[in-house]
This record gives C-alpha cells, structure tokens and sequence, in this order.
C-alpha cells in the first residue's frame, strides 16, 4: 500500500505542476511572441519592453485561474495528508 501511494503521489504531483503552471507559461510565451513580432517590424530592440506586458500577464492569469488552481492544490494537499495518515498509521 505505501509504495503505490507514493508512486500515485508523485504522479499526480507532477501532472498538478504542469497543469498550474501552464496557464501563465502559456499566456507568458503568447505576449513574448507578439512582442517579438512588434519588435521585429518596428526595429525597437528595447530589452526593458519585454518584461512588463509578461509581467501584467502572468499576474492577469494567476487572478483570473487562481481560484482553480489553488482548489486543485488544495484537494492534492487534502489527498497528501489523508493518504500519508493512513500509511504512517499502518
């Protein structure tokens, strides 16, 4: 029973750490691209012009998906903590 519940655990923690971090990684590349693109046509190789828009980006997607990401932690965390009681209490 332990070991399939840390294999289980492990998985799932790994596809929950894609899943999380997809949607700002996503929406980041997304507007890193189109202001690549804007810099490309208009020859402005400003360094400094990247990083905002990424910024407001990732901080946009994290208010938006937040409370579905964090009850999807939350439900892992209430998985890790029943599940190890039950191991440890063996």
């Amino acid at each position: 029973m332990g070991e399939d519940f840390i294999a289980q655990v492990t998985n799932e923690g790994l596809m929950l750490t894609l899943i999380v971090s997809g949607p700002p990684v996503l929406a980041s590349t997304a507007v890193g691209l189109m202001i690549a693109l804007f810099q490309a046509v208009t020859q402005i190789q400003e360094q400094s012009l990247t990083f905002v828009p990424k910024i407001v980006v990732v901080f946009g997607v994290i208010a938006i998906f937040g409370p579905w990401l964090g009850g999807a932690l939350a439900q892992f965390g209430r998985l890790c903590f029943e599940g190890f009681a039950l191991v440890v209490g063996r």
